[in-house]
């Protein structure tokens, strides 16, 4: 388990990647973002992308399952209190493997509450082309190490 105390400033991690389907693409649209380039084929041949795309909405869930796989998921994360950018740059389609790369950008112990402390994560999710698809900014809390 990795506490507040074990991360430092400028550390990068890699997580992924996810190959995303069609079908997926298809069932998070239909349930959660239907508009017709997520969810018709012709409507999205149509559309200015020329095809089926992922909702951003999809792609920044695949991101942070990626990152609770890879990072949060052994560490003594506290959860979110919200994210600062959230950019989708390029269409995510069928058969893209996405990964993650997380920086962290800053560490704050908490002033008030001296079981934790806080981050600043940039994640930047990129294509099997090494394209980047989507940035974002996010904020979390961490457990601090428990005293011995």
């Amino acid at each position: 388990m990795r506490y507040f105390e074990d991360f430092e400033v400028g550390e990068v991690s890699e997580c992924g990647p996810h190959v995303v389907t069609r079908e997926e693409i298809l069932a998070f649209a239909k349930q959660f973002d239907p508009q017709p380039f997520h969810v018709d084929d012709e409507a999205a041949r149509q559309s200015i992308f020329g095809g089926i795309i992922a909702s951003g909405w999809h792609t920044a869930a695949i991101c942070h399952r990626l990152v609770v796989e890879g990072l949060l998921g052994k560490a003594a994360s506290m959860g979110s209190p919200g994210v600062d950018e959230l950019r989708w740059l390029k269409p995510v389609r069928p058969g893209d493997a996405l990964s993650v790369r997380v920086e962290l950008l800053e560490k704050q112990p908490s002033r008030s509450k001296a079981d934790r402390g806080s981050f600043k994560f940039r994640f930047q999710v990129s294509n099997q082309k090494g394209e980047v698809v989507m940035t974002e900014i996010a904020n979390a809390l961490f457990a601090r190490r428990p005293p011995a």
